[in-house]
């Protein structure tokens, strides 16, 4: 084999790792941009009412046998304990472990001071 073949071979592989290592080097993208907490009475009510499948509308769970669902009137303490349990992985349930990942504390904090507020 000549050593022009190989010289060009050599070449492009070496472009390709260049290449590489270029791309390796690059920083990691940004983590996605959330739109900020919408923390003003009628955002926490709309935060609320994504709980109102499993909690009854705000918080107070009627159907029979599920009365232990209710948030309605929860202490703030316990409400803000739990949620951050179930959003850090100490507390384990069906739903809840997956659904308090999206909350932030400031938000855990507004719904608990909603819950709280509303009459059992």
């Amino acid at each position: 084999m000549s050593t022009r073949p190989m010289r060009f071979t050599a070449a492009v592989l070496a472009a390709c790792f260049a290449c590489a290592a270029a791309i390796a080097q690059q920083a990691a993208p940004p983590p996605p941009a959330f739109a900020p907490s919408d923390l003003t009475p009628p955002g926490v009510r709309a935060m609320a009412a994504n709980c109102a499948g499993c909690h009854g509308t705000d918080g107070r769970a009627t159907a029979a046998g599920k009365r232990d669902l209710s948030l309605a009137g929860y202490s703030r303490e316990s409400f803000v304990r739990g949620m951050t349990m179930y959003r850090d992985g100490k507390r384990k349930a069906t739903v809840m472990h997956q659904v308090a990942k999206g909350y932030t504390d400031e938000e855990i904090a507004a719904l608990a001071d909603y819950f709280s507020k509303q009459r059992r």
